[in-house]
């Protein structure tokens, strides 16, 4: 091995010395510094000099790792995604190394068939009888995919001619629905005044009839509706719309029903869970982020639809150097004229060990510890002094809640808006001496369309395996940080 290959064998050894690949809990999850004081510590500017030696190259690399969050901490808890499942790193090494793509099945004949199982054996998991699917860099791409499908379906000479002199498309999703939606229909020239935020109930689900009321107003307006975004799992509440009226509604006005289940899909492999995906199966497309719950490292995220073809048909371009229609070869394996992209990285290979590594068995067991300890820590918030849940239960395994200090509680009786005021101000302190401090990474939120201030969001994940001793750290933490204030 040459000496500017040696560099790898040591990268495990620094990732294992900084506690990246199993990080201990004696550890920070961060060693907070402002950007300013970041930048006199590591030196990021790119400057006209010659190679460097492979030690400089490690105390460089040591250094980015010193000042990084470590996701992998069972103390980070502040977005929905955290550490990573073993196996699915390796793939994602493996993926990196072998440096190819997934157009056709020439460059990437085994990536071509793994991926092909993959969309196969989703397909199978969401109730999807037969259909296609795709791999694509993120939930946000994904749900992109089934709103260009569904303007197709649609709206066939949209291709060709663009949307001059066509109908005005509008799109429906809920208030509570992931922003991708809103930015899907601005680069997709729909118009983000064609997007209408369905009014959600109290506890974040879309109300049918005020989705069928939208739809009617619509048509009213002369305007065509094409496209329903339904929930799997909000961002913030966790909430699953009703699938199974939304379809309903669907159906009767002949729209494209998707469901973003890029946080919530990852239910399908709980053993007690799967209940909350009931009438998916009715959807016309599903977007999942194994990336989000399950811990497959960032950035691994699928897309399957029931129409098969529909992909390639409103995606191709027919590039006459990489889709030869005379290979020697079945070419149906050349993926690539699916994908709106021309490189793709061969991102299937990690959720696929993942399935081969683990098993169903051992996946659910993963997915079930998960709801377990959301579970767990639900009840010891509820029962906790000073503790408030913001639902009195949740679906999924985010769970919002306050903490009221002790200081604050004589006054309880008294909720006015100066009240609030404070706790919503109280949330974002806490949180600050918790980063500062290194000891957890929570993350706040407000809902001001329900005139909601700052909460905390839990996000319980598969990676790192949560316990009930790491939900009760949670707590314990926050309250110790809250009255030191």
């Amino acid at each position: 091995m040459s000496d500017e290959w040696a560099i790898l064998s040591r990268v495990p050894d620094i990732l294992e010395e900084y506690n990246y690949l199993n990080t201990s809990s004696e550890v920070p999850v961060v060693q907070f510094e402002y950007p300013e004081n970041l930048k006199n510590l590591i030196d990021f500017t790119i400057d006209n000099g010659g190679p460097r030696e492979q030690s400089e190259i490690e105390s460089i690399i040591k250094d980015v790792l010193h000042y990084s969050v470590k996701t992998g901490h069972s103390n980070f808890h502040n977005q929905l995604f955290a550490g990573v499942d073993p196996y699915g790193l390796a793939g994602s090494w493996i993926t990196d190394a072998l440096n190819t793509s997934q157009y056709t099945f020439e460059v990437g004949p085994v990536f071509t068939l793994i991926e092909d199982a993959l969309i196969k054996k989703c397909l199978a998991l969401f109730g999807f009888q037969d259909g296609d699917g795709i791999l694509s860099p993120g939930g946000s791409i994904s749900n992109m995919y089934a709103m260009v499908a569904a303007r197709f379906r649609a709206l066939p000479d949209v291709k060709r001619t663009g949307l001059a002199n066509q109908p005005t498309l509008v799109a429906f999703t809920s208030e509570e629905a992931h922003y991708s939606i809103k930015k899907a229909v601005h680069w997709l020239g729909i118009g983000i005044d064609n997007l209408v935020l369905v009014k959600t109930d109290c506890r974040g689900r879309m109300i049918p009839d005020e989705l069928k009321k939208s739809i009617e107003a619509v048509i009213e307006s002369g305007r065509k509706p094409f496209f329903v975004n339904s929930t799997a799992g909000t961002t913030v509440l966790g909430a699953f719309d009703p699938f199974g009226r939304i379809a309903d509604i669907c159906q009767k006005y002949n729209l494209w029903m998707h469901i973003d289940g890029c946080l919530g899909g990852t239910a399908i492999l709980s053993s007690n869970k799967t209940y909350l995906l009931a009438g998916s199966e009715r959807a016309d497309s599903f977007a999942w982020n194994p990336h989000k719950t399950l811990g497959a490292p960032l950035q691994c995220s699928v897309f399957i639809l029931k129409q098969k073809g529909l992909l390639h048909e409103c995606n191709a371009a027919n590039a006459d150097y990489l889709f030869q229609q005379d290979k020697f070869y079945d070419i149906s394996y050349d993926t690539g004229d699916k994908s709106v992209q021309c490189g793709r990285k061969v991102d299937a290979l990690k959720i696929w060990l993942m399935f081969k590594a683990r098993g169903m068995s051992g996946l659910q067991a993963l997915v079930d510890n998960a709801f377990d300890c959301a579970r767990y820590f639900t009840e010891e918030i509820r029962s906790r002094s000073g503790f408030r849940l913001v639902l009195d239960e949740y679906e999924y395994t985010n769970i919002s809640f306050w903490y009221i200090p002790k200081k604050l509680r004589v006054e309880e009786e008294h909720q006015d808006a100066s009240w609030w005021a404070r706790i919503y101000e109280v949330t974002a302190q806490i949180k600050e001496h918790m980063v500062k401090q290194g000891t957890m990474l929570l993350g706040y939120v407000p809902i001001p369309r329900k005139n909601i201030g700052n909460f905390f969001r839990m996000v319980v994940t598969c990676h790192p395996r949560p316990s009930f001793d790491t939900m009760r750290f949670v707590i314990d933490e926050i309250e110790r940080v809250g009255e030191s204030l």
